[in-house]
């Protein structure tokens, strides 16, 4: 049996069977929210709360929980959601149908003086109809699964999202009103414009989609020319949910790709660059990447070998410009696998075999290392997990696998609208059962 056999066998299972069980234990069984990071009194994050949705029906088919059990988490989530207090008053859980970034893991309402976020808000509702397209029994139960999923996604206002402008703002809080940023340049604001986009209740105009891909950057780096973004797992998180391999849009259409194709250069980007190793951090090397929006051994400035370098706690770090401090995130290499497997299963081996990033860890990975920045057992290692982290962990091993998210994702009408009113052609969404789609 050779390298890539041994990973993908018991090594890949075991590592998203460990992943998984973030979302078993890290969550208030009252109200389903999940933790935002194994922190002591971390709020809990409404985006890793939809991860946990979209992962529960991987743990049904893979035997690591229960269908009834599932079940009865989902529609605590679900339940929860219909019945929390909409409105503009600062301690709310949501407004307008979305949703607070963070939220008090026990009262469910904000926490903090933390935004109502439209993107974070379009991970809990993509998680809420992978959910409503998976538990397809005729049972009470999974029919109030798909009706109150339903009702949610209905209930979100992506017109008020837009401020009166074109593109999607990314968001508002009750204090100062919408946020002044708005939905620029390729980013994970792709799955957010799709489920905007298929809205049946407050849809967004197809021109606020070609405004934003107005706002693209294509590069070449490293002899690869790809859709720039600057953070690895911008190119990830909304392939976690749509296929988007045969299927294109305008701008893809003029590249003669598509995003699936993009994202798998975006990886070899990340690898390149980690073997080039500008900055000569320890470490790095075709085995040893994966830079991205993460945790880190900052703030602080330290002189090492003569070399005054600054570290960073979390930020969005990204390549090839940077910022990068030496820190990688090993989740974000595996959520690439269905990319890129064979760059990606040798340095997952790597991450397990040779680092033994898991030894230890209750829930695979640890969100990053660095091996520049000193510390006594050799390299520094965040002391968290956090659900960012392990959802597309969970959901890009089963999509390498199974495609099961992806399957499940081409029953939701309302995506595949979006995709449709987006200008997406071509592939899958030729097929018969969506030819009718607009």
């Amino acid at each position: 049996m050779n390298t890539v056999d041994r990973v993908i066998g018991a090594e890949i299972e075991a590592l998203q069977r460990e992943t998984f069980g973030y979302f078993e234990h890290e969550v208030n069984s009252v109200n389903g929210l999940v933790i935002d990071k194994t922190a002591e009194d971390s709020p809990a994050s409404i985006a890793a709360t939809g991860f946990a949705l979209a992962a529960y029906p991987v743990g049904v088919e893979r035997g690591f929980i229960s269908r009834a059990a599932a079940v009865k988490r989902t529609l605590t989530t679900l339940r929860f959601f219909r019945n929390s207090p909409q409105g503009p008053e600062h301690d709310a859980t949501g407004y307008q149908g979305l949703y607070y970034h963070f939220l008090d893991m026990r009262t469910g309402r904000r926490a903090g003086q933390c935004e109502l976020s439209t993107v974070d808000s379009a991970f809990l509702l993509a998680g809420m109809l992978t959910a409503a397209a998976y538990f397809d029994a005729d049972t009470g139960d999974e029919q109030e699964i798909r009706t109150v999923a339903d009702a949610l996604y209905r209930r979100a206002n992506w017109l008020w999202a837009q401020n009166k402008g074109v593109t999607l703002t990314h968001g508002w809080n009750p204090e100062s009103g919408f946020l002044q940023y708005r939905w620029e340049g390729y980013d994970e604001g792709l799955l957010l414009y799709m489920l905007a986009l298929g809205s049946p209740t407050y849809p967004l105009a197809g021109e606020g989609f070609a405004a934003w891909c107005s706002t693209y950057q294509w590069k070449s780096q490293y002899g690869y020319d790809y859709l720039y973004a600057g953070s690895f797992f911008t190119h990830q998180l909304s392939h976690m949910w749509i296929d988007f391999r045969g299927i294109q849009d305008e701008f893809m259409r003029g590249k003669g790709i598509d995003y699936f194709e993009n994202t798998r250069r975006a990886t070899y980007v990340q690898q390149r660059y980690a073997i080039e190793n500008p900055l000569k951090f320890n470490g790095y090397g075709p085995s040893c990447w994966g830079i991205t929006a993460s945790d880190g051994p900052g703030p602080d400035t330290i002189k090492i070998d003569g070399v005054e370098r600054q570290f960073f706690n979390y930020i969005a770090r990204g390549v090839p410009f940077g910022p990068d401090d030496g820190t990688i995130a090993p989740w974000a290499v595996v959520a690439s696998l269905p990319f890129a497997p064979d760059i990606v299963l040798p340095s997952t081996e790597y991450f397990i075999r040779d680092l033994k990033l898991k030894s230890n860890n209750p829930y695979g990975f640890k969100a990053t290392f660095n091996a520049t920045y000193p510390a006594k057992t050799g390299s520094w290692v965040s002391p968290w997990h956090y659900g960012l982290n392990q959802g597309p962990l969970v959901l890009m091993i089963e999509n390498y696998r199974s495609e099961l998210l992806w399957r499940l994702t081409r029953r939701s009408p309302y995506i595949v609208s979006g995709l449709r009113r987006a200008g997406f052609d071509g592939g899958w969404l030729q097929e018969p059962s969506h030819a009718y789609r607009s």
